[in-house]
């Protein structure tokens, strides 16, 4: 139990284009930045606060990331689930995770992780981003279809141990998928990724680092880069050349959870997340 006086209001906006705010008819355009500036004037100007902290994961992530970046000035700070450029999105080959760089050919163990982690996103980012609208139409005509595209991401991308009912509950993710079928947001969920190619991030401002705000990372071991180990996990950011990005105040690695961090250890996630805004009112 934390202290009465670190308590904070929590408001979970629900991401335009996914789940409950979907479909998108008079936005087509919609992509992680524009979101950004709609939370902002959420957070601002609709409910009324002065300054506000975000957190966030995957593209959420770069929500958040965006808010600290173009709103440093207005948030307490920020925690995130991974420390990726703004970047990430752009250019022609905004689909390929290596940045159009080669596979390395160092140790066989470290080119295997390479290839392992290539194939758990490179289909999901290509297909999104190079044919949005036509993955849409099949998907939305099939709830077998939505759901084993859907399934497919949640046991390739999290901490299972090719046991996805060991960290996600039968019930939890037929409740998500259901969420997306009678909200016929699957399309504009797709979208999404497209439109953060199409319409690329610039920069607010040039100042260094990018995101200006005070900011918290939780790393998790299932997504440890090739030849990099939990213990490792801190150091070998910050000394990235995303590590630089960031005005990083509490940088934490843990052995256990996968891509969907809230999700699947929320403990660890909380208290990683408490401490990043501990004293920042």
């Amino acid at each position: 139990m934390g202290s009465p006086a670190e308590a904070f209001d929590v408001i979970v906006p629900s991401f335009p284009g996914f789940g409950f705010s979907g479909p998108l008819p008079h936005h087509p355009d919609m992509n992680f930045w524009r979101v950004a500036d709609l939370w902002h004037v959420l957070m601002t100007r609709t409910l009324g606060y002065d300054r506000y902290a975000a957190g966030g994961c995957d593209v959420g992530a770069l929500v958040t990331g965006q808010l600290g970046h173009k709103y440093a000035a207005e948030l307490h700070g920020i925690h995130i689930g991974s420390g990726l450029k703004l970047t990430l999105f752009n250019g022609d080959r905004g689909w390929d995770i290596t940045g159009g760089h080669p596979l390395p050919d160092g140790p066989p163990e470290i080119r295997a992780r390479a290839i392992e982690m290539e194939r758990r996103f490179a289909v999901h980012l290509s297909a999104h981003l190079l044919e949005p609208s036509t993955l849409a139409y099949g998907l939305s005509d099939s709830p077998a279809g939505m759901l084993a595209w859907i399934l497919h991401r949640w046991t390739r991308w999290s901490d299972d141990g090719g046991d996805i009912e060991t960290v996600f509950s039968r019930d939890d993710l037929l409740t998500h998928a259901m969420i997306y079928w009678v909200g016929n947001s699957i399309g504009t969920s797709i979208r999404t990724y497209a439109n953060n190619n199409r319409y690329p991030w610039t920069p607010s401002h040039d100042r260094w680092p990018v995101v200006e705000a005070p900011t918290g990372i939780t790393f998790v071991g299932y997504e440890n880069p090739p030849g990099v180990t939990t213990g490792q996990r801190v150091e070998h950011f910050a000394a990235s050349d995303r590590g630089g990005w960031y005005n990083h105040v509490n940088l934490t690695a843990h052995d256990r959870g996968g891509h969907f961090v809230p999700w699947e250890i929320p403990q660890e996630w909380v208290a990683d997340l408490r401490r990043t805004f501990r004293g920042r009112r």
